[in-house]
């Protein structure tokens, strides 16, 4: 089993999606002892934002290419081949307002490719990534799975819609919400979260 590692929380040293994360891949781990993992921290080594540049640079002939163009060319099939190779993606995820943070969003900007991980058909999109799991650590600060805040919630239902794009449907969301309410609350939020990892069928 060969697992993708994406983590994007900003405070490495207090960040509860990486800490659900760790715990994610240790619990996938546990019960798969030769399973690979490939670790993809957009904080440390952020992916850049599409621009034109970056965007044009495929339909660009090599040796015309601009230098930056042939850098960010690279990263994107680097990026690319750790998502075709993963058996297992699990992404860290905290809310920032109320998406994803803009670095998470630019390396999906760059694995969301038509042609590579879609494409169009006469019956519509068709994602090409199949037969892979996802597992979400989602984390906020306050309450949005239920109550008047779920409106503001864009954050996990954006993964979700964008994995199940590229064809991969099988997402479990482990999620610890309302920890900037307190350290208590925070405690009970990451205990519940981590009992739900310590159930997971991680086969």
């Amino acid at each position: 089993m060969k697992i993708l590692q994406v983590d994007s929380g900003l405070f490495t040293g207090q960040s509860v999606s990486r800490e659900l994360t760790q715990k994610i891949v240790a619990r996938v781990q546990a019960e798969n002892s030769n399973a690979e993992v490939i670790h993809r921290d957009v904080i440390a080594n952020p992916v850049a934002h599409l621009d034109a540049e970056i965007l044009m640079a495929s339909g660009v002939a090599g040796n015309e290419q601009t230098d930056r163009q042939r850098t960010e060319v690279a990263l994107t099939e680097a990026l690319l081949e750790e998502v075709f190779a993963a058996d297992m993606i699990v992404i860290g995820a905290p809310m920032y307002n109320f998406s994803v943070p803009s670095q998470l969003k630019a390396w999906v900007d760059r694995i969301a490719q038509a042609g590579r991980t879609f494409r169009y058909t006469e019956n519509g999109p068709e994602g090409l990534l199949t037969g892979k799991k996802a597992i979400i650590a989602s984390a906020r600060g306050g309450i949005y799975s239920e109550g008047a805040a779920a409106a503001m919630e864009h954050q996990e239902s954006y993964l979700k819609t964008v994995l199940g794009f590229i064809g991969i449907t099988d997402v479990t969301i482990i999620r610890a919400e309302g920890v900037n309410l307190g350290e208590e609350a925070r405690a009970q939020a990451v205990g519940k979260a981590t009992d739900e990892i310590n159930a997971l069928n991680a086969a």
